[in-house]
């Protein structure tokens, strides 16, 4: 079969999550460039999932997401697929008023932010300088089995009836009389919609579509584990620096997974770690901690792709809604999924699959 109803690109997170919900309602192609799915972005990610992250425009669609990752349909998957971690954003005295803009930023919803003192902050992370006293702490920072999450969503994918191809990069589309005529690596497809999933590759696969890009950078973001002496407790919280240069978190094997929140713009491609953006992370951490580093175990990067104003873009394009975004997720991507999934597959099939409202215009495509 090569005629379909959607054509989804891309089978990372935002793939198959819309994938997931669309399908048992229409005929659905999961194309994938790659030789199996959520090669780059989604298997890359530090799988959390925060409130904060992202700002106030990206909160509504993490809190929507929240009771899906806790408690999924059993049928879905049956077990949690986030467990709590807790979050410590910390800081120097001169950080105060990043931490007062947060503040400010969230006054307006029910996020449970708590304004703490430097014994607080050591009596979470020992061996840290008497200079970090000024720290928020957000008890709901989960951790995210993002593994768990996207293989549940391809298997709901697969179970639907829908059709995934690897190692299908898309070369061109053309659209006439009411349907896409797709080109790939693998062959030739039609559908009625084109769903653009394509993270990093969103702008490019826009124009082999004939459509016009919406400016999404990619941007690399770098993480280092480290084994560290001493080791750090399994229950030591997400620790993020209020200034935005560094954050770090244990992994199961008693290490830690340290970034220096890099987003430098680059090309769409397989990302590699720099060496300076590893060293200056490592540099960092012996800044707040008098922790001895023993190894660099491991080092990644990964693509967070940002539209102008930072938040997702989700929606039919203006100038042909039988082109469908579904982009821009930054690094919130993940902690968004079960809600921009709903969301968007609702605006598809013109029902509320969410179960609750939310004000998809800021993330129209047609606000460009």
């Amino acid at each position: 079969m090569t005629d379909f109803d959607v054509a989804i690109i891309g089978a990372g997170i935002a793939g198959a999550s819309i994938a997931a919900e669309l399908c048992g309602h229409h005929r659905i192609l999961l194309l994938e460039a790659e030789s199996y799915p959520g090669y780059h972005s989604t298997g890359r990610s530090a799988a959390f999932w925060s409130e904060c992250y992202g700002g106030p425009g990206v909160q509504p669609l993490t809190k929507a997401s929240g009771p899906f990752l806790a408690h999924p349909d059993k049928a879905f998957c049956e077990t949690p697929l986030m467990s709590r971690r807790g979050a410590l954003h910390i800081g120097t005295a001169a950080d105060q008023p990043i931490a007062d803009d947060i503040y400010s930023s969230f006054a307006d919803s029910d996020i449970d932010l708590q304004n703490v003192d430097a014994e607080f902050i050591s009596g979470h992370v020992g061996g840290i300088g008497p200079q970090w006293n000024v720290g928020i702490w957000e008890p709901d920072c989960c951790d995210i089995d993002v593994a768990a999450l996207h293989a549940a969503y391809l298997r709901a994918f697969k179970r639907g009836g829908g059709r995934l191809a690897c190692d299908a990069a898309l070369n061109a589309a053309q659209y006439a009389n009411g349907a896409w005529k797709i080109e790939t690596s693998k062959g030739e497809y039609s559908a009625k919609l084109i769903v653009n999933a394509a993270g990093a590759w969103a702008d490019q696969v826009a124009m082999h579509c004939g459509m016009r890009p919406k400016d999404i950078i990619p941007h690399r973001r770098s993480i280092a584990v480290l084994a560290v002496d001493p080791a750090p407790p399994a229950a030591l919280p997400l620790i993020i620096g209020l200034d935005g240069s560094f954050y770090f978190k244990p992994d199961n094997g008693g290490k830690i997974w340290l970034s220096p929140h890099d987003e430098t713009p680059v090309t769409a491609g397989d990302a590699a770690p720099e060496e300076l953006d590893i060293a200056k992370a490592i540099d960092r951490l012996q800044q707040i901690v008098d922790w001895n580093i023993l190894k660099l175990e491991h080092k990644w990067a990964g693509l967070r792709n940002f539209a102008p104003d930072r938040l997702p873009v989700i929606g039919p394009d203006a100038d042909n809604p039988a082109f469908f975004w579904m982009a821009g997720q930054g690094g919130f991507g993940i902690q968004t999924a079960p809600a921009a999934a709903k969301m968007a597959a609702g605006l598809i099939l013109e029902e509320n699959l969410l179960g609750q409202k939310l004000d998809h215009a800021i993330y129209s495509p047609q606000r460009f």
